[in-house]
């Protein structure tokens, strides 16, 4: 979630705000993608009940590495 207000709408958010939220936009989003038509395309499969079809369509997901130093750290 980005925050932009520093006001998040749960009592415990992940948010962003401030300086994070100029360079998210300004600097970090290399591209924005509409997928519309895909979601409609996977949502129209898996209610035919193919499912495969639908699971090749879905995006590929990537791990993303961490350092034993952030893996480590508490949450709260």
């Amino acid at each position: 979630m980005i925050c932009g207000s520093g006001r998040c709408p749960t009592a415990r958010c992940n948010s962003v705000s401030g300086e994070a939220v100029r360079r998210y936009a300004d600097e970090w989003t290399v591209a924005v993608t509409d997928v519309t038509a895909l979601a409609h395309e996977i949502h129209a499969l898996v209610r035919a009940g193919d499912l495969g079809s639908a699971a090749r369509l879905m995006p590929q997901e990537r791990p993303y590495a961490l350092g034993d130093d952030v893996l480590g750290r508490p949450r709260g």
